[in-house]
Order: structure tokens, then sequence, then C-alpha cells
């Protein structure tokens, strides 16, 4: 599993170095110079350590050191800072902080420490799923996207998986990987979206030493250290024309050079790509190459929102509460009737990575044996900004007779056979409708 690396600091270059030394060791990193991109960063996405710096416009380190740990107290943070004093030592300490490094920080126990983490399994990773794969559903449109997965693996032809962001496209990918003849090659990931356009093609196709200012080294790109494995392009979507033409070429032609070299360097490697993005849509604006849409999608996958397999969703919440109970060694045995039928209901816009963070924060402030409303994010009982006047709890009741109504029409009034399309016993659906005046 992965571990992942948020940088935050103002100073651009620093943010990329320290990401690129990162990457090399095989952490999964992104970062921002923007504070204030920060906790966005973390509702969209997994990570596991934050890297702040001390000074920031916009925002102090310290003070977004606790909006962080309230945001996720499970996420570990260290501080960066070339303005060091045993105040700011103490209150990082104090908010949460892990470790305390001054700039330019001694890489040795820098790398040191965030190698500890990692291998002390306090990474937030994503929970393993029965049997030999890790993904989680009972969906029968999941299951035949699956079995296409399943087929795909065992050739070379690239595949693109689309689907909106949170419902497991990387998980699929890397299912596909460990189910090839490449298992035992690399699986080498490049989140398009979070490298700068500036440094993408030096990212993926490597630089020679003094090919740009920072360039104090050679380096492999992406492609280079995929030979023979798989690389995965997450957010397609967003990378631009110029580079678009440039992986266009590598694919066709299955050769490259690094960005100031003449070097041509062929490597063999089975491509991968995702998107949130309608690509037809940006191919009919100009803004993605049809040449490059027709070399990736060779095998389609679309992977359904969690709102269209609402199945799956009693299926994951236990799936992630057994997990995260184990992880933080709680004594949590489930939900009670009001928050389950909530979560039921919930249309979950984030998808899978929405109701995983939601239950591993309840799981995370749950002092009893069985989770409450009280200990859900805020946002699940704050109001329901799509509907100016009502509350979620008044929009989740419409939406629970709602579903009711549409299940009892289609079990033909038999509320036992309306109660198993619910994914609720019996006795609870009567509970439901006589709340709701169905009775």
């Amino acid at each position: 599993m992965e571990y992942r690396v948020l940088i935050v600091d103002d100073e651009r270059e620093l943010c990329a170095t320290l990401s690129e030394i990162l990457s090399d060791e095989g952490y999964a990193t992104r970062y921002t110079s923007d504070p204030l991109e920060t906790i966005p960063i973390l509702e969209r996405e997994r990570i596991d350590l934050v890297i702040l710096d001390i000074r920031m416009p916009g925002i102090g380190g310290i003070d977004l050191l606790k909006l962080v740990r309230k945001a996720n107290p499970a996420i570990k943070a260290m501080i960066l800072t070339g303005h060091p004093s045993v105040e700011n030592a103490v209150l990082s300490m104090k908010y949460g902080a892990v470790d305390f490094f001054e700039k330019p920080p001694n890489l040795k126990r820098l790398l040191g420490a965030i190698r500890e983490f990692a291998a002390s399994g306090e990474a937030a990773g994503e929970p393993a799923g029965p049997g030999r794969g890790r993904i989680v559903t009972g969906d029968p449109r999941m299951q035949k996207l699956l079995q296409a997965a399943r087929t795909a693996a065992a050739t070379a032809a690239p595949v693109l998986i689309t689907g909106e962001s949170g419902t497991g496209k990387e998980l699929i990918a890397g299912e596909l990987h460990a189910a090839s003849p490449r298992a035992d090659r690399p699986f080498v990931k490049v989140n398009c979206a979070a490298i700068p356009e500036a440094l993408l093609e030096s990212e993926l196709f490597g630089h020679e030493k003094g090919a740009f200012t920072s360039a104090v080294a050679q380096r492999k790109g992406k492609f280079e250290l995929a030979h023979e494995g798989t690389i995965f392009l997450d957010e397609i979507g967003d990378m631009s024309p110029s580079t678009q033409a440039k992986i266009l070429r590598a694919l066709q032609e299955r050769e490259f050079e690094r960005v100031g070299g003449s070097e041509v360097i062929r490597s063999d490697i089975r491509v991968i790509a995702a998107t949130n993005k309608d690509l037809r849509g940006l191919i009919a604006e100009g803004r993605f190459r049809q040449d490059l849409y027709y070399r990736l999608c060779v095998i389609p996958l679309e992977v359904p929102p969690l709102r269209e397999r609402t199945g799956d969703i009693a299926l994951l919440i236990d799936h992630f509460l057994r997990y995260f109970d184990a992880q933080y060694g709680k004594s949590v045995r489930g939900l009670d009737a009001e928050t389950s039928e909530l979560l039921l209901a919930h249309d979950w816009p984030g998808n899978v990575r929405e109701l995983r963070n939601c239950v591993e924060r309840a799981v995370i402030f749950c002092e009893g044996d069985s989770i409450g409303l009280q200990d859900l994010p805020s946002q699940y009982m704050e109001l329901d900004g799509s509907r100016p006047g009502t509350t979620l709890r008044s929009g989740y009741e419409q939406l629970s007779r709602t579903m009711i109504l549409d299940a009892l029409q289609r079990s033909k009034g038999k509320k036992v056979e309306a109660a198993g399309m619910l994914n609720i016993d019996r006795r609870t659906l009567y509970n439901r409708m006589k709340r709701l005046g169905l009775s």
C-alpha cells in the first residue's frame, strides 16, 4: 500500500524538489504552494502524512496544523521551517505534529522518520477486501465490470477507466495489473492533475543533468521506470494538448527521449489511464486529442457511482467499520438504527472515498460500542445547501419515503421483499413506514 505524502510550502521549488526526492524513495507525493488548498485536498484524497511550513501567506503553519488535525486526526503532520524557535517547536508538538525540521532539512533524518511511519502500518491505506482482491461489491454491474477487467488483464491492450472521483478507479487499475502477466514487474502511478504542467514532461520521461535550473542530476521518468510493467496515468483529462502529443508519440512508437537529452529510450509498458472528465466532450471542445483517446480507449471500463449501486453501501459500511475498528483498537460493533438509516439514504456524492472517510472519522470519535449521529462528521447534519431552508434530516426523510414507496411498488406491496431491496430488516421497514405515515 502506497504511503501518501502532501507537502505544503509557499516555496514551490522546495516543494518540487522534496516531492521528487520522496517519489524516488517510492512514496506517492503531491504538493501545493497555497496553504488554503490543504483542507480541500484532504477532503478529496487519502493522505497519510502532511509536511507543513510554519510561515506562509494566508494562514500560518500552526493554524493550518490545527485544521489538519481537526479534519482527520489519523493524519500525521511534520513541521518544516526556516524560522526555528523553541516556541514554534512546543506549539507544533502541542497541536499534534510528530516531528520538527529546520530548513534545509537533514534528508537522512527526514527520510528515516517518514520510513518509520510508513513501516509502522499507520498509513490510512485502503482496506483489503474479501479474497485476493480489494474491491468490495455485490452489485451486478460492478461484478460485470470486474469480470471485464480480469479478461483485459490477460492482454497488453490499453485500458481507459472512467467514472466520478472516489469510485475506485485506481483500485481497479491495481487489480488489472495484479491479475496480468506483468504482476511481478513495476506498477507506476502518475497523477497528471497533481503535477504542474512545467514539470509533467520531466516526470513522465525523465531529464538529463543541466536540462533546466534545478536538474542537478540525471533522473529517470515514469515511462522508463515502468519498463516491462504497467504505467497508470490517472486524471488523464487534465493533461495539456502539448503533453498529450508527447504521450501519443511514446505510445505509438514505444520510445522517447529524456528532457534535455538526445538518446532514444525504448520501453515496453502496458498503459492504463483513468479520468473523471468527459473526454468526448473535451475532444469536441478541442481540449483532448481524438487520436490519443482512441489509442487509450481500446478497452473502456466505466465505474458506476455509489448512488447507482446502493446495495453496496451496507457492505462497504460494514467492511470499513471492521477495518478501522481493528486499526484504531476500538470495540465498535455497528451503527445505531437512526445512523444506519441516514447513511443508507445518503447519496454519497464523493462516492466510496467519502463513505470510507465518514466511517473512519466515526470510528475514531465513537466512545461506545455503537456509532451514533453524534459521531458523524458535522456536514452530515448541517444544512443541505442544494435545498435552501431544509436540513439534511428533512431531506433524508423525503428520500427515505421515496425509496420505500419505490421498493413497495416494485415488490407489489410485499413488505419482506421490499425490505430486502432496501437492505434493511422487516421490523426496520415497518418502523420507518409508521414514522413516515405510510402504514
